[in-house]
Formats: C-alpha cells, structure tokens, sequence
C-alpha cells in the first residue's frame, strides 16, 4: 500500500480557490504522492501561493503560453512518475481519506480504473444529493456518457498506459476516459471522497447549446468521426445525459 500515486492538476487564474485544492491534496491521509501542477500561463499570483508550499512532493510545470486544459493534462501525465494516477481541478477539494480509501479499492479488487461518488457545490450552495454513477462502465457505456466527475477517478497505470488527447477546449476530460476505458472496464466506489466546486467563471460553465456542440466537436475533432456519426453519438449523449441527471443521484443525508 505504499505505491506512488500521481496526482494531475492544471491551473489558470485559480488563485481565489488553489490553496484550498493544494491543502485538500496534502491533508490525505494517504502520504505516498507526488502532486504535478501545470501553470497554463496564469497573469495573476496563482504561482506565488503554489510557491509558498515548502513540500518536495508538489511539482510545478509551465506553459510558455496559454494552451488548454487539454493541453496542460497531457503534459503532467507524461511527466508523472506514480503507478496510480488520479486529477484534480484547482478549484475542486477532496475528502482527506480520498487517496487512502481509493488506492485501497482499487488494489483489493484488481482493479485498472475506479471512480467514487462525489458532490457538487455551486457558487456555494451546495446540492442536497450526492453524484453516483453506474457500477461498472466499459467501452459502449462511456461512448453513451461521461457518468462521473474527472476528480473522482483513480487508474493503474502500467493496465491502462499512457493518456494522450486532442486539443479539445472542453470534454477533453470526457476524452480521456472514451480513450482509457477502451482496453479496460471501469468500477465504481460507493462512497463520497470529492467536491465539484462550479463557480461563475467556470470552465465547466455555459448555455445547453454550447455544451452539447462541443460533444459533436469532441467526437468530430477529437476522434475524427465524419460528421453524421459525430451527429448521432452526440444525440446519443444527450439522451443519456437526462438518465443520468434522473437515475445518477441519490440524497445527500449528510456526514
């Protein structure tokens, strides 16, 4: 139990919420990680409180230029060293046991790719119910939809190898699992370890129609699909969208 676990978090402007997300990481009860930070050329003092941090297991990468979430993943998985990978956003926090309970999970079962239940706070209110997802999820069912949240993700690295995605500005995260669950099956944990914080400049953020254009752009760009089967597989992901939001969720009694 004492593997490397790699955790991956881009950064832009995030200077009002990074503390908060670099704090969550070093409470883990779970000590054995190394935390890749890539800078996507932030113009405000994010790099000063990441500085601020006198910890040898935090890495901060930079960006010559502003290049995407996208973009900036990519470049921290090339660069980390863990035998377990897992993200989070700098503005989303984690459970203290997160690490701990996952890695646990994942080694007990023989498991290649896990993900746990999560909430979500929005411009701080937070939802009265807790975000779950199917109990396994395989190639066909992540084509129908992206049924859990990037922090809530935990994979192998040696079973699922190197992640590498287009230059997506939004789904790239949904691409990341398309690509990852294509070799491997995905089980969930049922317990809450993370906080999907949304806030008004959310990259999350955005009218319906936008959202469901950058699925057809993620299919259509991302994983070249000609333009009708980019079409039907978006339509696809919107209807199952809704049986997510109905199905996917169960109350928040609290903890």
């Amino acid at each position: 139990m004492n593997d490397l676990i790699s955790i991956i978090m881009p950064s832009y402007n995030t200077s009002k919420f990074i503390k908060e997300s670099i704090d969550s990481v070093v409470a883990q009860t779970y000590q054995n990680w190394e935390l890749i930070i890539i800078d996507d050329h932030s113009t405000d003092d994010s790099n000063s409180i990441i500085g601020s941090y006198r910890d040898s297991r935090i890495r901060l990468l930079k960006n010559e230029k502003n290049l995407g979430a996208a973009l900036s993943r990519n470049y921290g998985l090339r660069e980390a060293r863990g035998k377990y990978i897992t993200f989070i956003d700098s503005d989303d926090i984690w459970k203290k046991e997160k690490l701990e309970k996952q890695i646990k999970f994942i080694k007990d079962n023989n498991y290649a790719f896990v993900y746990c239940d999560y909430r979500i706070c929005i411009n701080g209110n937070w939802e009265n119910v807790i975000r779950t997802a199917p109990n396994r999820i395989n190639k066909r069912k992540i084509m129908n939809y992206c049924y859990f949240s990037t922090i809530t993700v935990m994979y192998d690295y040696e079973k699922v190898g190197l992640i590498q995605v287009a230059d997506l500005k939004k789904n790239n995260d949904y691409a990341m699992w398309i690509q990852a669950l294509s070799n491997v099956v995905g089980y969930r944990q049922p317990e809450c370890l993370a906080y999907y914080i949304k806030h008004e400049n959310s990259i999350s953020s955005g009218s319906k129609f936008k959202l469901i254009k950058h699925h057809y752009i993620m299919w259509n760009k991302g994983f070249n699909k000609n333009r009708f089967v980019s079409i039907v597989l978006t339509l696809n992901n919107i209807i199952h969208g809704i049986v997510k939001k109905i199905f996917y969720k169960k109350r928040f009694k609290g903890e």
